[in-house]
């Protein structure tokens, strides 16, 4: 008798209650840049923790702001929330992410509902809601988050892959694997791209993030979820990026925006 095997996202981003506002959760070896666990994936941890101390008037992330202190490891983590103030429209809840005791993440979560009317306005970018057939991609056996979900990226403005360099934009496309889209997919979604900084030049390598908030705007659609990310100013070993993710339908769902420490050339 064959044991379903949950998807590779909502399979990594449970939680288990351990009483007085604390969960535990496994960081597993899917979802992880090079050795380390994929912050976009402690975000989402952070958000389902805050969401569920935040209680049933408020049952969605509007926005997750999260100061990271450790890159943690693959392995067990505990989540303890603080219930800072509970309201019928909002209410705060401080997470504070540990592993093997010490402090790896601390976070601010607003939780409430979100909105399920179209939007009044919105500033969208021309981005083709699915990936042309051109476009870069990993099949599933990809080591990593390259392999944990359907991310392809936008050969045009992929300088960095053609050894060229260029402005510090980049386009992609994601969905997850054997499963749609939801709030919490969204929100993994605006930390999803390489650095920006890639395009400019200098060494790849990790781009460790020191501070990411990220706006939850509404449910995505089944189908795609268009990136496109891009810095402000880089100077001084610091880059800004900013992430708009947009589903299928045209609909801004996440907004994110992160400082983070530019890449050390060798």
């Amino acid at each position: 008798m064959r044991v379903p095997v949950a998807p590779p996202f909502s399979g990594a981003v449970g939680l288990t209650p351990l009483g007085a506002g604390r969960y535990a959760a496994e960081l597993g070896e899917r979802w992880t840049v090079g050795p380390k666990a994929h912050g976009g994936l402690l975000m989402v941890l952070l958000g389902r923790a805050g969401v569920a101390a935040a209680g049933p008037d408020t049952p969605d992330p509007l926005v997750v702001a999260a100061d990271f202190l450790r890159a943690p490891d693959p392995g067990p983590v505990e989540l303890a929330t603080e219930v800072v103030k509970a309201g019928r429209t909002a209410s705060v809840v401080a997470v504070r992410m540990t592993q093997g005791g010490r402090a790896m993440l601390t976070a601010s979560v607003t939780a409430g509902r979100l909105p399920d009317t179209e939007p009044e306005h919105a500033d969208l970018p021309g981005q083709p809601a699915e990936p042309p057939p051109d476009a870069l991609g990993r099949d599933s056996d990809a080591r990593g988050v390259a392999g944990a979900c359907d991310l392809r990226m936008d050969a045009t403005a992929t300088a960095f892959s053609r050894r060229e360099t260029g402005p510090p934009e980049l386009h992609g496309w994601v969905r997850p694997r054997d499963e749609d889209p939801d709030v919490w997919f969204a929100l993994l979604a605006g930390d999803l791209l390489p650095p920006v900084v890639f395009n400019l030049g200098g060494h790849v390598a990790w781009a460790p993030t020191v501070q990411l908030t990220a706006l939850l705007r509404g449910r995505p659609a089944p189908g795609w979820l268009r990136i496109r990310a891009r810095a402000t100013v880089v100077g001084g070993g610091w880059f800004d990026s900013y992430a708009l993710v947009v589903d299928a339908a045209g609909r801004v769902v996440c907004q994110a925006r992160q400082l983070a420490l530019a890449p050390k050339t060798p």
